[in-house]
């Protein structure tokens, strides 16, 4: 691919979008964004609060803990965060600089001021509206379909921004649709170092700390830390153990940023840490590593796209065969031994729900993770699945098609029923 393919720079321009930085389960942290950004229309605190959150937003935030408010969990929590110490200017980073009295200026808040939080249907997935009230002030600011996308603002009930919604479609983004595996593997193969390093390099060095973290810290169930005393020190064992670890340190509180993929941290550390475990353990050289990682990532883009931001679908499970696919080129596969393990990994881990961001989703990570290791290990040794065996079709094109039919349309009622369980329906 060259540098005059229409692919070329919108596979680069697809990297910059996804891989940026966020602090805490990107749920919250958007609901957060969109309270630090009403509250800077409204121009002082508010006395009364109201939330309306799609079903799968409430899903995502009920039990994940938003970082920098001293353990708190909620819808309620990431508002009140955003309204006393939000900076909307950060984005997803919007409660990264918080103070040891803003903590407490966030618990006084939700002893003070009413906030109530509605399930609204507006058939978006992913649906944030968030109303603050002063005395006769008011303020509105939504966010539709993904993290950062404001669709919305009022002040005193004249409309500041209004831009049309359509259900599931990424405006001001670049077109997902060019994705493709075997551009992604011509893309990688031929791109321009100098072009992906930067936002790269930043997602090895974030996402590797939050990592050693997890694994230095006592966060969540541990699962890095059981992973590593139960399976021992092998290249396989670290690479589970380490993307586990991240994962426990980011759903547990850890007020460390993670460089995101797919509008998800546990994504983005799943796409990356295993990789970079095993280019350290190959001694692999930084261009080799950084082309590795590409190939992880856009695989995962690749995959989520079909599917949709938020779904019943675990989206680990499409990072962790992206990973896979990048320690297969690492090791010296081709083009047949990457989608031969996308394809087998996704036989083995199409069937795991997310039933929203909490401490369990580590071990999620680990069992993804652990099927694109086996998925390239099999066609390795010359084992395979074929098309025919389940959701597996002939092509990796069409299995992931096949993949995004199951996540998007065939899990819309596993989902509300999710969120019915979630909300004690």
């Amino acid at each position: 691919m060259d540098k005059n393919d229409i692919r070329y720079q919108a596979y680069i321009d697809i990297l910059k979008e996804e891989l940026i930085p966020a602090m805490g389960c990107t749920e919250p942290i958007a609901l957060a964004y969109a309270a630090a950004t009403a509250r800077e229309l409204l121009g002082c605190m508010p006395e009364r609060v109201e939330v309306g959150a799609s079903g799968s937003i409430i899903k995502n935030v009920k039990s994940v803990i938003v970082p920098n408010t001293g353990h708190l969990k909620g819808i309620a929590a990431a508002a009140a965060a955003g309204i006393v110490a939000g900076n909307a200017g950060r984005q997803l980073e919007v409660i990264s600089c918080v103070t040891q009295e803003q903590q407490a200026q966030i618990r006084v808040f939700l002893e003070q001021v009413p906030v109530s939080v509605e399930h609204v249907d507006n058939h978006i997935i992913f649906d944030i509206i968030v109303k603050l009230y002063h005395g006769n002030d008011s303020s509105m600011v939504r966010i539709a379909n993904y993290h950062t996308n404001i669709v919305h603002k009022e002040k005193n009930g004249e409309v500041l921004l209004d831009l049309p919604i359509e259900e599931e479609k990424e405006e001001n983004l670049t077109d997902r649709s060019l994705l493709d595996m075997k551009g992604i593997w011509d893309f990688i193969n031929t791109v321009d170092v100098d072009d992906i390093r930067e936002p790269l390099n930043r997602q090895a060095e974030f996402n590797m700390k939050i990592a050693r973290e997890g694994m230095q810290g006592d966060y969540g169930a541990n699962i890095g830390k059981v992973l590593l005393d139960s399976l021992g020190q092998d290249v396989q064992a670290r690479a589970k153990a380490m993307a586990a670890a991240g994962s426990d340190a980011r759903m547990n509180g850890c007020e460390l940023p993670v460089i995101i993929n797919s509008g998800s941290g546990n994504q983005g550390i799943t796409v990356s840490v295993p990789v970079l475990v095993y280019a350290d353990e190959l001694g692999a050289d930084e261009e080799k590593t950084l082309r590795a990682l590409a190939l992880s990532n856009l695989c995962a883009i690749h995959q989520k796209t079909m599917i949709g931001r938020l779904s019943a679908y675990c989206g680990a499970v499409n990072a962790g065969s992206a990973a896979g696919a990048g320690i297969a080129y690492l090791c010296g596969g081709g083009f047949k031994e990457i989608v031969h393990t996308v394809v087998n990994a996704l036989a083995i881990v199409s069937g795991i729900v997310c039933d929203g961001a909490k401490a369990s989703c580590a071990a999620k990570i680990a069992s993804a993770v652990d099927a694109g290791l086996l998925g390239y290990n099999m066609y390795k040794r010359g084992q395979q699945f074929y098309g025919g065996d389940g959701i597996v079709t002939k092509g990796v094109e069409e299995t992931i098609r096949n993949v995004g039919r199951l996540g998007k349309d065939g899990m819309q009622q596993t989902n509300e029923e999710i969120i019915r369980i979630m909300t004690g329906q």
